[in-house]
């Protein structure tokens, strides 16, 4: 009977959800996610909670990508507890969260800008980021009828101009020094 109790506690620790595995993916943000469509909200209320939103990088070569959420609280009960963010990029390995990568250090919420006291908190951050498929995921311990709400927006970031930099630079000014001698040796 021991064994058997023993083997069924190991079975439940090995099939328990590690990571993002125990996500839910909350909505799509769609493709390049701009201010008007990159809105989101959630009432995760009691509990902890870890949620996902997706959009997916087309084009580039790069985008900057920032993201915020917060939350309002009028009652203390409503405070989200460890609420952080992060951005990863999704792989899509066996079940959510699988195989997928942090793209940026998690982000911790902080008060609301408009003053200590105010029932606000805010988490925030920003990548630079490659074409592929990501997902925004916030977690906490959320009390009471807790929520929250956000924005997700990406800009494409122009790639390199050819020819500019040092090397660029150099043979700028080779061709001005060119210029030069010919119109010396010209007026001579």
């Amino acid at each position: 009977m021991r064994s058997l109790l023993m083997s069924t506690a190991l079975a439940a620790v090995l099939l328990l959800p590690v990571g993002g595995a125990n996500a839910a993916i909350i909505a799509n943000l769609g493709v390049n996610p701009t201010s008007s469509q990159g809105d989101f909200s959630n009432s995760p209320g009691g509990g902890a909670f870890s949620d996902q939103f997706t959009f997916q990088l087309v084009g580039g070569p790069q985008f900057i990508t920032i993201g915020s959420a917060t939350n309002v609280f009028v009652q203390l009960s409503d405070f989200i507890a460890a609420f952080t963010g992060q951005l990863f990029q999704d792989f899509g390995g066996p079940g959510p969260g699988g195989g997928d990568i942090p793209v940026d250090a998690p982000f911790s919420a902080v008060a609301c800008p408009s003053g200590p006291g105010a029932g606000c908190q805010i988490v925030s951050g920003s990548a630079l980021l490659n074409p592929g498929n990501y997902y925004l995921q916030l977690a906490g311990i959320g009390g009471g009828t807790s929520g929250y709400g956000g924005n997700l927006t990406t800009f494409a970031v122009p790639g390199p101009i050819v020819g500019a930099g040092l090397p660029g630079l150099i043979i700028a000014c080779g061709g001005l020094l060119a210029l030069a001698r010919r119109r010396r040796t010209k007026n001579a």
